[in-house]
Order: C-alpha cells, then sequence, then structure tokens
C-alpha cells in the first residue's frame, strides 16, 4: 500500500469523541512501551506521525490516525505498567474495553507482544478477550531487532505455542528497525480492510 498523506485526526478520551465515520478502523493494542506508536510511523514511513511517549504508562486516550481517508491506526492505551495505581489500571482497562465494546467500524485488531518476553499475565487477559470478542486479530512479535536474526522464527512459534497452540491466528515478527517485515503486514491489512 503506497501511504500519500497520513494524518493525525484525534485524541478521544470519551465514545462521543471517536470519529463518527463510517472508515474501517486497524487497532493497536499492547502493554506500555511495547512500541505501537513505532509501529504506526514505520507502517506509513513518518518519524513522528505517531509520538512515542518517554514514559511508558502515559497515554490516557485513544488516538485515531487518518490513512488517506482509507481507514484508521487506532492506537489504544497500553496495558499493565508496573508503576500505574490500581485505580488507573482500572480505569485504562475499562477504557479499552468500552472502545471494543462499542466501535461498529474495528475490521482488525492488531496485538503487539515484545518478542524478547513470553506473554504476561495482562498479555493473556488481553489474548483471551479478543479471541471472545470474535474480532479479527493479527498477533505481531515486535522488536524483532533486539535478538539475533537466526533466532526470530523459532522465538515467534514459542510465542504462538504459549498463546495459541491451535495456530489459528497468525503469528509474525515486527520491528521498526527491520523493515523487513512490514509487507507481510500490509498485505494482512488491506485484506481486512477491503472486506469490511
Amino acid at each position: 500500500m503506497i501511504i500519500k498523506n497520513p494524518k493525525f485526526t484525534i485524541s478521544a478520551v470519551s465514545p462521543k469523541q471517536y470519529p463518527n465515520d463510517t472508515l474501517p478502523q486497524v487497532v493497536l493494542v499492547g502493554k506500555s512501551n511495547v512500541g505501537k506508536s513505532s509501529f504506526i510511523n514505520t507502517m506509513v514511513n513518518r518519524k513522528k506521525l505517531a509520538r512515542t511517549s518517554s514514559e511508558p504508562g502515559k497515554t490516557r486516550q485513544i488516538n485515531f490516525y487518518n490513512i488517506d481517508d482509507k481507514f484508521y491506526f487506532v492506537d489504544l492505551p497500553g496495558y499493565g505498567y508496573s508503576k500505574m495505581s490500581k485505580k488507573e489500571q482500572i480505569k485504562v482497562g475499562t477504557f479499552i474495553e468500552e472502545y471494543l465494546n462499542k466501535s461498529q467500524n474495528i475490521s482488525l485488531i492488531i496485538f503487539l507482544l515484545d518478542i524478547r518476553h513470553l506473554p504476561t499475565e495482562n498479555d493473556k487477559l488481553m489474548y483471551h478477550y479478543i479471541i471472545n470478542s470474535g474480532r479479527p486479530c493479527v498477533i505481531l512479535a515486535n522488536k524483532a531487532d533486539k535478538i539475533a536474526i537466526t533466532k526470530v522464527e523459532q522465538t515467534v512459534e514459542d510465542l504462538q505455542m504459549e498463546l495459541n497452540p491451535l495456530k489459528d491466528l497468525s503469528f509474525l515478527a515486527f520491528s521498526s528497525e527491520r523493515k523487513i517485515y512490514s509487507e507481510s503486514v500490509w498485505e494482512i491489512i488491506e485484506k481486512h480492510i477491503l472486506t469490511l
């Protein structure tokens, strides 16, 4: 997909602020600091379209990025940041759940995991929530540049066996540094936004 004019559009803190059009939405979920903003910047070949936070767990809003008026990348708040209070964690979790329940235009959920670590309990909770929602999902093992390239394929398989032993979901490596992985992700995105 050739991106001509990606643009930042809206930051929503309540359902009333969600975009009111019917463009497909490709939703990014994952724990704090897993690289959702860097993923967006890499996919659209822009350095600063999505703002990366120097402080994990800081984002408390949903960011919608209009991609050429074809679809939105939707960056949900990260979860599981250890320094976030219990009250804040519940608030963020409720916020994410509310969006996933109420949005009528979700065409694909992209669930980012850190390739260097086994899924956390919060990752497992999010995985089961997504599965139970019945939404289309692809799982990316992000930060693949942080391990030896010869270990990437096996590590992705290990992550899949941990979360999805039935292997009925796509698990792919991804890296904002090694852009060689992005074409496979674009193929999946295009397939889903064209079928909504």
